[in-house]
């Protein structure tokens, strides 16, 4: 399976509200982001980890 791309729609507390560009919704805890993330943040999830791009 290949990468996905997501885009941080809303990060509430904790939590951030992910969308895949297939436009799968998914809550996924902050501490497993890297820092300095934000609204709008570019994500590929790949080999069980994010990465901002």
């Amino acid at each position: 399976m290949g990468p996905v791309y997501l885009t941080v729609m809303e990060i509430c507390g904790d939590y951030a509200l992910l969308r895949s560009d297939g436009g799968e919704e998914r809550q996924t805890a902050i501490f497993l982001l890297p820092e300095g993330i934000t609204d709008g943040s570019r994500l590929k999830f790949e080999n069980f980890s994010y990465e901002l791009i």
